[in-house]
Parts: C-alpha cells; structure tokens; sequence
C-alpha cells in the first residue's frame, strides 16, 4: 500500500511546521490581543475563524489557485494591504477605547459584546496573512511529491498545519485571555487597551514588511 506522503518528507515537514507555528507572527498576535480584549471564549473562535481561513487557502491550491496568485501577485497585495488596513484599524480602535473617559466600560463592553464576532476577525487576518501565501509558494512544494497524487498529500499536510496551529495559536489566545482576567483595576485595563491595540498595530505592520 503506497502511502499519500513519503514518510521521510512528513516527518521533516512536521519538524519544519512546528517552528514556523509557534514562531510569532500575525496569526499568533492577534490571537493574544482577541484573548486580551474579548476572552478566552472569543479567542478559541478567533483561532477556529484563522483555521478555516487556512484551509480554504489549502482548497485553492487543490485546484490550483496557488499558481494563479503566483502569476498574479499583484492581486494578493491588494487583499493582503486591505487586511493589514484592517487589522490597523482594530488596533486603533482599541487605542481609542483605551484613552475614552471610561475605559473599563469600553474593554467590559468590546469583550461581551464585539463589534464583528471573533470568528469573522480571525478569518479575515489570516485569510489576508502573507505568511500564508510563503508558504504555498515556498515552504510546502519541496514536500511535494510529483509522482504521488496531490490531493491525499494536500489534505495530509493540511492535518498537520492545522492541528499545529490550533496547539499553538490557542495556546497564545489563552495566554492573553489569563492575563486579562487577572487585570481588573482601570488603569490596568487601560493598559490592556494599550497592549491591544500596539498588537494590532504590529501585526498588521508584518502582513505588510511580508509583501516587500
């Protein structure tokens, strides 16, 4: 029985995966500030919204969009400086409820009841993730194997990189969800605005420092 992916080639892919999943980029920070600002609830569905994001970017190398965007990288830089903008426009927003005359009530306020839900932010991020397109263009092809079908390695190694970053990206969701309910005092919370919105604002600095 031949196996979808050469044993050698997933056990070194694994070992490639789990540096690049708990290396921080701006999947993993926005996994802290959506465990800061909405808690741990939110930051596991923030985490689902990135993972699905994922694997709809797994689908369209399946058929073969990958190379599209690789002939066509001007198209992504659209999608990827529209999701840095967005990302940007998070973080200031979190500045500004930091610095309102009841920040406390704000953060209470963004956490239980979020302007967009959690899921929709994570998906966004991550769907406009350069990162992700690296990986496609560069990272994965040398694991590929030009005489197995593609597709049964596609979806072996889409296991492998969801299950990695959910481990790791919930992991910094929980972290900053932890932090969070430890801070209750409003100068701490407004802090926490702070911390929030700098962690917006550099993730969507690195989706941009990305496409150069």
């Amino acid at each position: 029985m031949t196996l979808p992916v050469d044993p050698h080639l997933f056990w070194v892919f694994v070992g490639v995966m789990t540096v690049l999943a708990v290396t921080p980029g701006p999947a993993n920070l926005f996994s802290v500030a959506a465990g800061i600002e909405r808690g741990r609830r939110a930051a596991l569905i923030a985490v689902l919204g990135m993972n699905t994001a994922t694997l709809v970017w797994f689908g369209a190398a399946a058929l073969g969009l990958g190379a599209l965007v690789a002939a066509l990288p001007q198209v992504f830089r659209v999608v990827a400086i529209g999701g840095a903008l967005y990302v940007a426009w998070l973080g200031v927003s979190s500045l500004r409820g930091a610095f309102a005359r009841q920040p406390e009530a704000a953060l209470t306020e963004g956490r239980t009841h979020p302007r967009r839900p959690a899921f929709v932010d994570g998906f966004l991020v991550q769907l406009a993730n350069p990162k992700i397109v690296l990986f496609f263009s560069a990272v994965l092809p040398p694991f590929m194997d030009a005489e197995r079908p593609a597709a049964p390695q596609l979806a072996v190694f889409a296991c492998v990189v969801v299950g990695m970053d959910l481990i790791t990206m919930s992991a910094y969701g929980l972290g900053g969800a932890a932090l969070a309910r430890r801070m209750s005092e409003p100068r701490f919370r407004r802090a926490f605005g702070v911390l929030v919105g700098v962690l917006l604002l550099l993730a969507s600095v690195l989706i941009v420092s990305r496409l150069e």
